[in-house]
């Protein structure tokens, strides 16, 4: 998984079943600071779906959107598990990190 699709799902996951793409871009930009375009992010998605991490369906249609429904998204148990372990292999690289040695004083 890449880095791009890591934050998109756990954008999904914080967001809990009010996840579509117009809502994932606020949060995503919000928390990072990074902006998305909707297709990126609706190609994220699209690949979650297909490999069992996120689930969609559709909402209601609204007048405000010209009759057209959202595709809300949630994320699965597998797809926790996919998160659960990256971050496993994240803090096991972090804490292979040796840590500085104090530099000796120089008088």
């Amino acid at each position: 998984m890449g880095s791009f699709e890591e934050l998109v799902l756990l954008t999904v996951a914080i967001l809990k079943g009010q996840a579509y793409g117009l809502a994932i871009i606020d949060e995503l930009e919000k928390r990072t600071g990074r902006t998305a375009t909707i297709g990126a992010v609706q190609t994220a998605l699209k690949r979650m779906e297909e490999k069992g991490w996120v689930t969609s369906q559709f909402g209601e249609a609204t007048k405000e959107r010209g009759g057209k429904r959202k595709r809300y998204y949630t994320i699965t148990t597998e797809g926790h598990k996919v998160l659960s372990d990256i971050r496993q292999l994240r803090d096991s690289l972090w804490n292979a990190i040796p840590k500085p040695r104090p530099r000796p004083e120089t008088t």
